[in-house]
């Protein structure tokens, strides 16, 4: 049921891009590291990891420790003394944290001194995880073995206009090729989204500038 409910959402996400949707088709993206994690996206980050209490996570926050990378920042002794928690445990965080996806994603907009109206508008992100830990996404309580994925996107927010999309896995590297079409000439400001599947916490947001002549 929960399997069949992630591919239903990325079926859905498939649809609201194609009509140009951007919040409806970012809110499908969230809902499916939800179903992954079985947590909402407004709770905290630090509740996908486990064996984090309600009382665990309220010592974090006295201590600043909001996110996963904050978590991951920490000296040993002071997540030890912060945690509480068995060496078996704590072996788990440690292994969920080593999993957690650490992505550098920097883009480049092609010609973008020749773009001209109506015109292939082309961008070039370039992806490379911090790390070479990869496996399967771990969620104690998703019933199956599944892989991460990832959405990168270009929007217009102001006009809630989804422009272009892409899928994909990512091991170590990847580049990803997005295009849409050029706007009226002057000077436009977009947003490029980099969307887990699976990992709340860990999404990307730029802000993308094009000048059309």
């Amino acid at each position: 049921m929960v399997v069949g409910a992630i591919r239903l959402i990325q079926a859905c996400v498939d649809v609201l891009s194609s009509n140009g949707w951007l919040s409806p088709a970012v809110a499908a993206m969230e809902l499916a590291r939800m179903v992954t994690q079985a947590m909402w996206s407004k709770e905290l980050y630090l509740k996908q990891l486990p064996h984090f209490t309600s009382d665990i996570i309220k010592r974090c926050q006295d201590k600043k420790v909001d996110t996963v990378f904050d978590m991951m920042e920490l000296e040993d002794d002071d997540r030890s003394k912060l945690l509480q928690l068995s060496d078996a445990q704590m072996a788990d965080v440690a292994r969920f944290c080593n999993r957690y996806p650490n992505i550098e994603l920097s883009y480049e907009v092609q010609d973008k001194d020749r773009i001209s109206s109506g015109a292939s508008v082309n961008v070039l992100a370039s992806l490379e995880r911090e790390d070479d830990v990869t496996g399967p996404v771990i969620a104690p309580f998703f019933p199956q073995k599944r892989e991460e994925g990832w959405w990168v996107v270009i929007g217009d927010p102001k006009a809630n206009t989804l422009l272009s999309i892409k899928r994909l896995t990512l091991q170590q590297k990847a580049k990803v090729k997005l295009d849409f079409v050029a706007p009226s000439p002057g000077q436009h400001f977009y947003a490029l989204y980099f969307m887990s599947d699976a990992y709340p916490g860990c999404d990307q947001e730029y802000e993308l500038k094009i000048d059309v002549g």
